[in-house]
């Protein structure tokens, strides 16, 4: 899988310390460096497994029934996913799920009825990627919205725009920058995989990753990536 990492860790006690470095403190930033993300080294974070996660596993035609099912209860579906960037090799790395050893995702999922996004792909972040589902205590740093992708009808692809002539779009899936604090610990469920995957093996790799998460390195050229050595 080229230089895809896994980090996830499947030892019993469901943790491990993957480095005993001491990082270094994150700098602060004045506003001129509002555009600097801090990214801290991978062997910062330690990982676990945890109990799997129950996933659908359907059809085309199921998923496309289940879409038309949601729309005609709650209206347009939104989804939340997280944008999480690590340094491995001196390199941008982002964090992405792997499901079944096959798909790729980022972190997050789709919204309740009537929840807002931050508070929503929290709640997702820790399902995913803490010991249990309230984040034992992990606060989230959801920064900005990168970018937003929409879903004109139930069976067309989604665009990283909304064509002015759809006036019922069907699904919004909205991208946050989430920025990692020096460690953590990252639980993960049995079934997935948590990869640092390089900016440059993403970037317009459609046919692995798909159009949002190979689009994800244009969203961040904007950004200065601040590596912090330890």
């Amino acid at each position: 899988m080229g230089d895809e990492v896994g980090v996830f860790a499947a030892n019993s006690n469901g943790h491990e310390n993957s480095s005993d470095r001491t990082p270094t403190p994150t700098r602060s930033q004045s506003p001129s460096q509002s555009r600097v993300i801090d990214v801290y080294p991978l062997s910062n974070y330690y990982f676990g497994s945890k109990d799997a996660l129950h996933l659908k596993d359907e059809t085309l035609a199921d998923r496309t029934q289940r879409m038309k099912s949601n729309y005609a209860a709650y209206g347009l579906r939104t989804c939340v996913e997280a944008v999480i960037v690590v340094e491995l090799f001196k390199h941008p790395h982002l964090l992405l799920l792997q499901v079944k050893n096959s798909s790729f995702k980022l972190p997050g999922g789709r919204l309740r009825p009537g929840e807002s996004d931050i508070d929503g792909l929290r709640r997702k972040l820790s399902r995913k990627l803490s010991v249990n589902d309230n984040g034992d205590g992990i606060n989230w740093e959801v920064g900005e919205c990168l970018g937003m992708w929409w879903r004109p009808d139930y069976e067309t692809l989604l665009y990283p725009y909304l064509p002015p002539n759809v006036k019922t779009p069907k699904e919004c899936t909205k991208l946050f920058l989430v920025k990692l604090p020096e460690s953590q610990k990252f639980i993960v469920p049995k079934n997935l995989k948590l990869l640092a995957v390089p900016l440059c093996q993403i970037h317009e790799n459609h046919k692995t990753y798909g159009p949002i998460i190979s689009g994800v390195p244009q969203l961040l050229s904007k950004f200065s990536f601040n590596i912090i050595e330890t």
